[in-house]
């Protein structure tokens, strides 16, 4: 559940903090109060793009803070070890969005640095938010599909379709692309057999090319390295006054210690050991000049060699692993040119069978959204008929249509508000208060499908007379037992419903405006209801207690 939410700088808010509960919280308060700042908030927390006019005005930065327990948080946990952070700790969630005037915002989550990406990502397992036009979104035909699939966990039917259209597709695209234009088919012939002889003939080798680089480099650096090992041979060995010597002559110079000093033949037996290594030594840079190779032919080979490899990268692939795959690419479809009517037979054979699979696979599909569509039907009329439509009627057509990405049917959604009306399609239906009513009722249907812990709704009951209010509240009081709501209304008869409520109004003081919220509770939540209803004392107060004594039963 969302604990806290906390506003800082944000249009008329300098500094709010509005605490919420379990169950129902409703918000109300005269219109140009602030509730939209609030559910603003909320948004930008759930990973909404930032505006920086929403700052308030003389403010270079404001915050967004909302603070979540969690009671199942596996997946949220799930998602932050995805990405590298660690998990929450005791199930608390903490989000914070800064944003500047600069138009340089931060985000957080439990205070680490996050993408907005990943914000969204978590938004979408925390909230799920309905606004006063969302409705709208229920008369698309994607959306009625969606939940069918969605309450008939049609996971497994849907993606197998998925993968026979996206087969099918496939197929059909390489088939297009072997019927082509003939003169055009044609000089792609000519193109192909032309750069699949280039580079069959150049055999290019992966690791070739830095070989080449490598003898290049000693070649052309042979004269330089043999100067180097001479003059190493005659400091050892060869020049007057050579190391060897040296060391020969040192020698003698300790023989002549021999009896007169302690250590005279240990350091024989270094001189000694000198000698020896300046002789390995000499040898070895003996041995390395006799192989060093300084043969011009051989580097102008070198240099044919690799301005070949850099053509041909220039041509083909900016590496030659990348143009050895352009290499196979091109043989691959010039075989297939070449071989264009048994490609066409063979690929029209595969055609066939993927239509027969997408086919089939659409059968499946139809029959698992018919065979959930009627319970899901059953049940949203359960929830409408509680909702003030006594004798409405409510179905939901599986009808079969041409072979689309999302199936080989159409699901529409239909209603009849009243006794010898036809069923007609939502699309059809003319009363934004009857569409919101049904999809008050599918969204609570549909919240004990899904485990996001936190609904909100939005004035959902716009355009909805007192009558129905009763009906609209108890139904969310319902649909709070299993989750926490938010519930932003201006009618009294939903407000009385509230396990929680908060009023949001404005002050001004200084000649500036100050949006504030306040916890109601007793006498404070009976004046407020009562200005709902039109009069803040006598019958009004009255009739406010009544109604709450009624909704408290």
């Amino acid at each position: 559940m969302l604990l806290e939410l906390s506003v800082q700088n944000l249009a008329l808010v300098e500094a709010c903090r509005i605490p919420f509960g379990e169950g129902l919280n409703v918000i109300t308060g005269e219109t140009g109060a602030g509730k939209s700042v609030l559910m603003g908030a909320l948004q930008l927390i759930m990973g909404a793009r930032a505006d920086r006019k929403v700052l308030r005005s003389g403010s270079d930065q404001g915050s967004v803070q909302a603070l979540f327990s969690l009671r199942e948080p596996e997946a949220i946990n799930a998602l932050l070890e995805e990405a590298g952070f660690p998990p929450c700790e005791e199930g608390e969630l903490l989000i914070r969005r800064v944003l500047r005037s600069s138009g340089s915002g931060q985000q957080f989550i439990n205070d680490e640095s996050v993408t907005l990406n990943l914000l969204r990502k978590l938004g979408d397992l925390l909230v799920d938010m309905h606004g006063p036009y969302d409705h709208q979104s229920l008369l698309l035909p994607e959306t009625q599909r969606n939940m069918v699939d969605a309450v008939g966990q049609s996971h497994s039917e849907v993606k197998r379709y998925r993968d026979a259209w996206v087969q099918r597709r496939e197929l059909r695209s390489q088939i297009d692309e072997l019927q082509g234009d003939e003169a055009a088919m044609a000089r792609e012939l000519d193109l192909l057999r032309f750069q699949v002889t280039e580079l069959d003939e150049a055999a290019l080798q992966p690791q070739e090319e830095e070989e080449l680089l490598e003898e290049h480099t000693r070649i052309g650096n042979a004269q330089n390295l043999m100067e180097g090992l001479h003059l190493g041979i005659q400091a050892l060995q060869e020049a007057e006054g050579n190391a060897f010597d040296a060391l020969a002559a040192a020698r003698r110079g300790l023989d002549s210690l021999q009896g007169l000093h302690p250590e005279a033949e240990a350091w024989m037996e270094e001189i000694d050991d000198l000698q020896s290594r300046s002789q390995e030594l000499a040898a070895s840079l003996q041995l390395s000049a006799d192989r060093c190779d300084s043969d011009p032919e051989r580097l102008y080979e070198l240099d044919d060699r690799l301005g070949l490899y850099s053509k041909l990268k220039r041509k083909y692939g900016p590496s030659v692993e990348e143009t050895l795959t352009h290499l196979e690419r091109s043989r691959e479809r010039l075989q297939a040119l070449e071989n264009r009517e048994a490609t066409l037979l063979e690929l029209e054979g595969k055609l066939k069978h993927a239509e027969e699979q997408l086919a089939s696979a659409g059968e499946q599909l139809r029959r698992a959204r018919a065979a959930s569509a009627a319970p899901l039907a059953t049940q949203i009329l359960e929830q409408i008929h509680d909702l003030g439509f006594a004798h409405a009627r409510f179905d939901i057509v599986v009808d079969p249509a041409e072979a689309a990405p999302h199936g080989a049917d159409e699901v529409r959604f239909r209603f009849a508000p009243n006794p010898g009306e036809d069923m007609r399609d939502l699309k059809d239906i003319a009363s934004s208060g009857e569409i919101s009513r049904v999809m008050l009722a599918i969204k609570t249907l549909l919240a004990e499908h899904d485990r996001i812990p936190v609904m909100v709704f939005d004035e959902i009951d716009a355009n909805v007379g007192g009558e129905m209010g009763h009906a609209i509240g108890r139904k969310m009081s319902t649909a709070a037992s299993t989750r926490q709501i938010l519930s932003i209304t201006h009618l009294p008869q939903v407000a009385v419903h509230g396990a929680h409520h908060l009023a949001v109004h404005k002050e001004v003081q200084e000649g500036r405006s100050f949006t504030r919220v306040r916890v109601l509770e007793g006498e404070a939540r009976e004046s407020e209801v009562a200005r709902m209803l039109g009069g803040g004392s006598g019958i009004g107060l009255q009739h406010a207690r009544e109604l709450l004594e009624a909704a408290a039963l």
